[in-house]
């Protein structure tokens, strides 16, 4: 009597989850307002913005560097604590990175998801090199997210953590 009981429960919840998946796929059809661009898509523009995003830093255009980041943007950095402010954000990339470090992104380690009526989140490793007159041998390297925000045509970082900082193996 018992394994026909437990059937007949498995067979219940197969059908619930089989209403819930079908009603869920329905309530809310996809239309170019709320659309996620294709993960091919998405990544080839996340994967772009990220270049242009620190091609500026190895080249201290701080004009350029200052167009990607929102004003209300919040930086986390498991070494220095939290960072509010767009503007406050690029006057520490302007202290502390620009002309001190070149960065280069870990091959196959970037990682790009959509978030649906808002933008990506973007994951990956990152390296620093020093190659400037500080060179000192070591290359740090550490984990990011970056969270961009797709608003009127225009990409912002409106957060980031940034962990893991360890010189590299």
């Amino acid at each position: 009597m018992k394994p026909l009981l437990e059937r007949c429960l498995l067979i219940a919840c197969l059908l619930t989850l089989t209403i819930c998946l079908v009603a869920q796929s329905t309530t809310q059809p996809a239309t170019p307002a709320n659309k996620v661009a294709t993960s091919d898509e998405l990544l080839r523009t996340i994967s772009q913005l990220d270049k242009q995003l620190f091609d500026a830093i190895d080249r201290c255009d701080m004009k350029t560097e200052a167009l990607f980041w929102a004003d209300d943007a919040e930086f986390y950095h498991d070494k220095n604590g939290l960072m509010v402010g767009g503007p406050q954000i690029v006057d520490a990339i302007k202290n502390n990175l620009c002309g001190k470090v070149k960065r280069e992104l870990v091959p196959g380690t970037l990682e790009v998801y959509g978030l649906e009526g808002y933008g990506a989140v973007e994951i990956g490793v990152h390296r620093f090199l020093h190659p400037w007159e500080q060179d000192h041998g070591v290359v740090g390297e550490a984990k990011f997210i970056h969270v961009w925000r797709h608003k009127d045509g225009t990409w912002k970082i409106t957060r980031v953590i940034s962990i893991d900082h360890h010189e590299a193996k």
